[in-house]
Parts: structure tokens; C-alpha cells; sequence
């Protein structure tokens, strides 16, 4: 940099520090010719609330503007309607917003009804007598009461004090000739208005200019304005643009005064040029220069507005697109479109997706977000409310109320009785489109219309077997969201009974991995003497199978459901019923089956209690409080035993999920603190017998350590056939041990000496690389390519 270059940068950097100084030191004027009028009480005090604590969020100031500017757009519309003449020279209906780094100002205008000088001094000066009270009610009062609107200002209008130093507003009204302008500094007790100084420069319309504070300059973004204007007003029905500021580069013109100093040297000029040097054209000057243009920012339809009946499949789906924001992937599943009329008025789009969100596919429900929007009038108000249960929290949408108050605080709106009878009603929706979804009828075969032809041209005719099972897309949604409806029906119980119409199961009678089964065809199809919805908790659908508990129900025909999810057993424990028929853990105490003579039954029970009773009690002696009962059952089939748990402790699955849990204090790793349960023992059964027959008679005498070692192998195949884990696994493989020594009759346990095998010479190791059967003889040199 060359010392000119240095100095008359210094002289700049002076020059604007002077400007600064001056600025600060310059006190404020308000607007020539305005005049000077004091705040009520109450809008003091509303400066107050809505500095200090109404908003907790600064960017919502921008969509309280952007409504209000949408509700004068929409009033001189409405009005425009009787009244064409009303739009005069401003037809068009839109809004702009202009940003200047160099001045630190945020501009909002609207092409919208605007306001008089009385309108500015009221309006602005007064919450009680707002545009927006004065013109409801006079649409109230009016013959054509269809249309309700919001009007220009209301309380949201002082949230741009969060943000300014002074905020200017100027407005131009059809009833009012002059173009008047209101100006009130930040913390002042008094507004003023006056003439605008700059004349009738809107035609129509308001115009909000924002002075920024020091610390809100980020507003001076054009990304971040860009980004809050698409959030705040996506689906604004009237125009929102932006104004871009780009510096471009561009040719420098010439002064006149220059091209007539080189036509005078062309003239003078008897050189011959060359064609070469003519094509050597020189490069012409450049200079940067600033442009303006506006781009419009809410590009995206509100389709809910619209008639349903004219809007297509494909329009549905790109809208799902841009409510799902990329958290769905895929297609939505499903959606259903409705106007709610009643009490609460509003419009909705719920969207079911196809694919499970990732935050839920991790089970964080935590970072779930909410997935509707709530609009007043096209006015996105939040993103963050809960209208939806958590059990529903995938669904996406939009909710479009007419009813919401837009000029109070709209982030404790949550609270709302309004928002309550729309989440009950969207609630209420979203459930009656998963019901249709499990209604609909099994979609066609793909290749119902193309025959396989053979070789010969004979068509060939598959086998069931060999043809593509058919999946009802419900099935395919439930495995996917099936853990949610399961949450609903333990959370929602005002809803429980349309939920658990929505449960699908697999069962002892569904075979294939899409075979499930609803609790209602479960019901139709119980046996006419069952009395109880019969359940299976486990790990897996082929342990449940393989397991003894099942060998009376099959031996019975009696339908079983599997219950594999961990929210199983919860939702049994919480649900109890479906329709009056209760849910019974096949794995506790207390399974009776009515499909025999009651009479003979009790006899029966008596007989074996009676004779197995010395050992019932041997046993429970010996094994202290690794059980709570032994007693006699009839409900095994090929089993010895089985443990148990009681009706009304948790089951062997249960015990398992508890103990999984990762933050389960005052039990260590592995620790069951919990009784094993209920031994139940089959009277028919060898084992049993030989074992009763094995035990002193007179209850006395200590039996042999084999006897005692052969119950407790029995206590331990019932307990893992029921689910526990072996209690103490190192007594376990002691009493393993012995039973291996006496079986394989060994008489000692102490280990042979150890051998000591001579010394080998060593031989090279042979290449890994060559296999086995490989004949070198038929290996030729020659086809190798040795030029590689």
C-alpha cells in the first residue's frame, strides 16, 4: 500500500468515526411538525410486560409484524369486495421487507388498509381500543357476518421494542389525504405524529421502520431474515418478499468528454493497424455496483385452505414434504384433510408417515419434536406445541385455527382451553385414519396380468407356494409403529378402547412373519368354554413355541398370543381387558381350563395334593426361599416342572426387562432380588414319581446327596423352562459335577500328571499359500505372463 493509499485510508476511518460520534452525541428530534402525546397507563404498562416478560423468544417480533400486515392486507381485500374502487392505485396486495446495514434498519411495508391520523394516535396509543377490537366488532354488527378478521395492531406491535432503539411507523389511509408517520424511542413515556416530511410515498398502506439495537444486528442477516420470514409466513396467503442487496461487477461507462478526446486522437491518428492487433481488444474498466431486487420468500401453497376434492394425490405429497422438513423419510403412508365446526373452528392436514422417525427408532422420545404447526390464519403462531400425545408424536401436520387469540401472549397459548378441544379433536382424527388404514381392503396382485410362458409357449400355472405372500400395507405400517399404539393404550385411556382395536399380534395359530392377528378376531375365534384372553411374554416367537408352558394349550387347541415387545408387559399390566375379557399371563399362577368335568377335576387335585404332599414339603424345605411355593399342577404336559410366578408378581420376562435397566439403583449387575417363584410340579411324570418314591417316609432322615442333588436338577430345569436364571450358577455346576462323576464313573476328580513328550527336530514350515490338492505337474510355465 502505497503512503497515499495509507493516508487517505486514514482519513476515511476519521471521517466515520466523526459521524459516529456526532450520531451518538446528536439528541433525538421527533419528526417535524409532529405532535407529542402521552401513552396511557395501561399501554406503559404493557411496554413493561412485553419488554421484560411476555416474549422470551426476540424473533417472534417479526411474526407479529408479518400477521398484522397480513390482517390489513386481508381487510382491505374483504373490503375491496363491496368496494373495488377502495384498491385504487395499489391493486396489488403484498408485503416487502427491506433491511440497510449502513443505516441499521429493519423495514416492514404492506400494501394493506393502513391508517388515519386519528387510527395512529388511538391505535398505537391504546390496547383497549385496537384496530384489531374496533373491526370485529363491526363485523359483528354487519348483515354479512363471513368473514372473521384480525385487525391492524394489537398488543404484538410493542414486541419490536425487544429489538429497536425507536421504531417509525407510517401509514396512508383512503380516508385520510395526508401521509401521517408515528415515532416513539424505546423506554420513552411518549409518541409522536405528525405529517410524513417525505410525503404521500405509500399510495396505501403502512410502512414499520425499525431502528436496531447494538446487540440486534443480527436481523441485519440476510440469511437469517430469509430464514425467519419462510418460517413465520410460509403459508401467508398475500406476497412476502425480501429485498437482496448484491454487489455486482460492471463495465465503467466513459465520460462523454473521454470519447471525444480519443475520436479527435482516431482522427490525427495515420498508423495503420494491423487485423491482429484489432482482434487484441482492450479489457474494459470494471466498477462494483450495488442492486436491488426483491425475492418472494412464501412460495409454498397452503393446500388445507383449499377444496380436498380438488387437490391430488401428488400436491398431498409434496406438501408432506415440506411439513415433514426431511424428519420423514419416504412417502407419507397416509393422510386425512378436514374443516372442524363447532365450538372451535379450524382446518387441518394430518399425515401418517411410511418410515419410523430416527429420534423414535432410537426410543429417545426426548428428541422427538413436535410435528404439527399451529397457524392463525396462515400465521405460523408455533412449532413447538404439544397437540399430539407422544404416543402419536410421528404424525405430521398442519392445524389452521380461526378461534386462537393473536393479540396476547402466544406462548403460554399451551395452556389455552382452545388448544386443549383441538388436540382432543386432532387426537381424535388421527385415530379414526389409523382405523381406516387398517380397514382397507388387500391391494391386488401385481402380476395378475402377466402369465410366466415356458420354453414350449404353455402358460405356467405357480403354486401357492411358490407366489409372493401378500402383505396388507397395515401390517407393514404396525410393524414399524406398532410400539406407539402400545404406549397410547397405557397413556390414553379415554382413547384405550379405539386404541387396542388397533393392536395386531402373533399368535400359537399365525404362521409367516406378516400372519398376525387383532384382539377382536382372537375373541371371535375362543373356544366356547374360554373365558380369558390367553398371553405369552418372552424373548422370541420360537422360545415361546419351544417352551412347556405351551404343551396344555396345544394339547387343547387353545390359541395363545405372543408378547415379544418389552412395552408388553406393561400394557397387560395396565390394560387388565379387551372388551370385558381379561388378559391372562400364561406363565403365573392360577390357569384353569373348563374344557373338563369341574366335579372331577377337584377330585383329582385333591387325590395327587394329598399324595405328593410329603414331597411338596421335602422340597420346600430344601429349597428354602429359592421358591416361595411347590405345589401340584395339571396344567403340564410332557414337562417334570416348571417355575411359575404368582397372579400378582412379575413375570420371568419382567424380572428379565427390570433387570436390564440401565439405571436400577440398590441392585447390583446380575442380581435378582426377587423370589424365583412358584414350582409346579406334574404328578404324572417319572421323575416326579421316582422322586417321591426316593424321600424317607417318615420326613426325618436326611436323604442321600444324590437325592438331593436330583432336586434341585429339577429345580433348576423348571426354572430355566420358566424363564429365570439359575440362581446361584456356582452351586449349579457343583451339583452338575457330581451327577457327571457318578455317570461316567469316575472315582476321583484329581488331574493325571503331566506328560512330557521328547524333543522334535525342527522342520521348515510348509507355504500357506499352496492348497492341498495342487499337482505341480500340471502347472505349464508357459501360460504365465511374465511382462505383467
Amino acid at each position: 500500500m502505497t503512503e497515499a493509499e495509507k493516508a487517505a485510508e486514514k482519513a476515511a476511518a476519521n471521517a466515520a468515526a466523526e459521524e459516529m460520534v456526532e450520531a451518538i452525541s446528536t439528541p433525538y428530534s421527533p419528526p417535524e411538525g409532529s405532535s407529542t402525546f402521552a401513552y396511557e397507563a395501561e399501554v406503559n404498562k404493557m411496554l413493561d410486560i412485553v419488554i421484560n416478560s411476555l416474549y422470551t423468544n426476540k424473533d417472534i417480533f417479526l411474526r407479529e409484524l408479518i400477521s398484522n400486515a397480513s390482517d390489513a392486507l386481508d381487510k382491505i381485500r374483504f373490503l375491496s369486495v363491496t368496494d373495488p374502487k377502495l384498491l385504487g392505485d395499489t391493486p396489488n396486495l403484498e408485503m416487502k421487507i427491506e433491511y440497510d446495514p449502513d443505516a441499521k434498519t429493519l423495514t416492514i411495508r404492506d400494501t394493506g388498509v393502513g391508517m388515519t391520523k386519528d387510527d395512529l394516535i388511538k391505535n398505537l396509543g391504546t390496547v383497549a381500543r385496537s384496530g384489531t377490537t374496533n373491526f370485529m366488532k363491526a363485523l359483528k354488527e354487519s348483515e354479512t357476518n363471513d368473514i372473521s378478521m384480525i385487525g391492524m395492531f394489537g398488543v404484538g406491535f410493542y414486541s419490536t421494542f425487544l429489538v429497536a432503539d425507536r421504531v417509525s411507523v407510517a401509514s396512508k389511509h383512503n380516508d385520510d389525504d395526508i401521509q401521517h408517520v408515528w415515532e416513539s424511542l424505546n423506554g420513552e413515556a411518549n409518541f409522536h405524529v405528525g405529517p410524513d416530511p417525505r410525503g404521500n410515498t405509500l399510495g396505501r398502506g403502512t410502512e414499520i421502520t425499525l431502528y436496531l439495537k447494538e446487540d440486534a444486528e443480527e436481523y441485519l442477516s440476510p440469511y437469517k431474515l430469509k430464514e425467519m420470514i419462510r418460517h413465520y409466513s410460509e403459508f401467508v396467503t398475500h406476497p412476502v418478499s425480501l429485498r437482496q442487496i448484491k454487489t455486482i461487477q460492471v463495465p465503467k461507462e466513459k465520460d462523454e468528454f473521454d470519447d471525444d478526446e480519443e475520436e479527435k486522437k482516431d482522427d490525427g491518428d495515420d498508423i495503420e493497424v494491423s487485423d491482429e492487433d484489432e482482434k487484441e481488444e482492450k479489457e474494459p474498466e470494471m466498477e462494483e455496483v450495488t442492486t436491488y431486487e426483491y425475492e418472494q420468500i412464501n412460495t409454498d401453497p397452503a393446500i388445507w385452505a383449499r377444496d380436498k376434492e380438488g387437490i391430488t394425490d401428488e400436491e398431498y405429497q409434496e406438501f408432506w414434504k415440506v411439513v415433514s422438513k426431511g424428519d420423514g423419510m419416504g412417502d407419507a403412508e397416509d393422510w386425512t384433510h378436514f374443516n372442524a365446526e363447532g365450538n372451535i373452528n379450524f382446518k387441518s392436514i394430518l399425515y401418517v408417515p411410511s418410515e419410523v422417525p430416527f429420534a423414535l427408532q432410537q426410543g429417545n422420545m426426548e428428541m422427538m419434536k413436535p410435528g404439527l404447526r399451529l397457524y392463525v390464519r396462515k400465521v405460523l403462531i408455533s412449532d413447538e406445541f404439544d397437540l399430539m400425545p407422544r404416543y402419536l408424536n410421528f404424525i405430521k401436520g398442519v392445524v389452521d385455527s380461526d378461534d386462537l387469540p393473536l393479540n396476547v401472549n402466544r406462548e403460554t397459548l399451551q395452556e389455552s382451553k382452545i388448544v386443549k378441544i383441538i388436540k382432543k379433536k386432532l387426537v381424535r382424527k388421527a385415530l379414526e385414519l389409523i382405523r381406516k388404514m387398517s380397514q382397507q381392503e388387500m391391494p391386488a396382485d401385481d402380476d395378475a396380468g402377466e402369465a410366466e410362458v415356458d420354453a414350449e409357449g404353455n402358460v405356467v400355472v405357480k403354486d401357492d407356494a411358490d407366489k409372493k405372500q401378500k402383505v396388507h400395507p397395515y401390517i407393514t405400517w404396525y410393524k414399524k409403529f406398532g410400539l406407539s399404539l402400545k404406549m397410547g393404550c397405557i397413556d390414553d385411556s379415554a382413547n384405550r378402547d379405539k386404541l387396542q382395536k388397533l393392536l395386531r399380534f402373533k399368535s400359537s395359530k399365525t404362521e409367516g412373519e406378516n400372519d398376525f392377528v387383532s384382539l377382536q378376531e382372537y375373541v371371535d375365534r375362543m373356544k366356547e368354554w374360554q373365558k380369558e384372553i390367553y398371553v405369552f411374554p418372552g424373548e422370541s416367537i420360537k422360545q415361546l413355541k419351544e417352551s412347556s408352558f405351551m404343551d396344555a394349550f396345544n394339547e387343547r387347541d387353545v390359541e395363545v398370543l405372543y408378547l415379544t415387545d418389552a412395552i408388553d408387559e406393561y400394557f397387560v399390566g395396565n390394560v387388565r381387558d379387551f372388551n370385558g375379557v381379561k388378559f391372562r399371563d400364561i406363565t403365573k399362577e392360577g390357569v384353569k381350563f373348563s374344557d373338563e368335568d369341574e366335579d372331577l377335576a377337584k377330585r383329582r387335585n385333591k387325590v395327587y395334593a394329598d399324595k405328593f404332599k410329603p414331597l411338596t414339603k421335602y422340597l420346600k424345605k430344601l429349597y428354602g426361599p429359592d421358591v416361595s411355593r411347590v405345589t401340584i399342577s395339571k396344567r403340564l404336559g410332557r414337562a417334570p416342572a416348571i417355575v411359575s410366578s404368582s397372579e400378582w408378581g412379575n413375570s420371568a420376562n419382567m424380572d428379565r426387562i427390570m433387570r436390564a435397566q440401565a439405571f436400577a439403583h440398590g441392585v447390583a449387575p446380575g442380581e435378582n432380588m426377587m423370589p424365583t417363584g412358584i414350582l409346579e410340579l406334574n404328578p404324572r411324570h417319572p421323575f416326579v414319581i421316582k422322586l417321591l418314591e426316593s424321600i424317607p417316609d417318615d420326613g426325618e432322615t436326611d436323604p442321600p446327596q444324590s437325592v438331593k442333588d436330583n432336586a434341585w436338577i429339577l429345580l433348576d430345569m423348571a426354572t430355566l423352562s420358566g424363564g429365570f436364571p439359575i440362581r446361584d450358577t456356582k452351586k449349579f455346576a457343583g451339583r452338575m459335577t457330581r451327577v457327571l462323576k457318578s455317570g461316567l464313573g469316575v472315582e476321583s476328580l484329581s488331574l493325571a500328571d503331566e506328560i512330557d513328550p521328547p524333543a522334535e527336530e525342527d522342520l521348515p514350515d510348509e507355504p500357506e499359500y499352496l492348497p492341498d490338492d495342487i499337482n505341480m505337474e500340471d502347472l505349464n510355465l508357459d501360460d504365465l505372463d511374465i511382462n505383467m
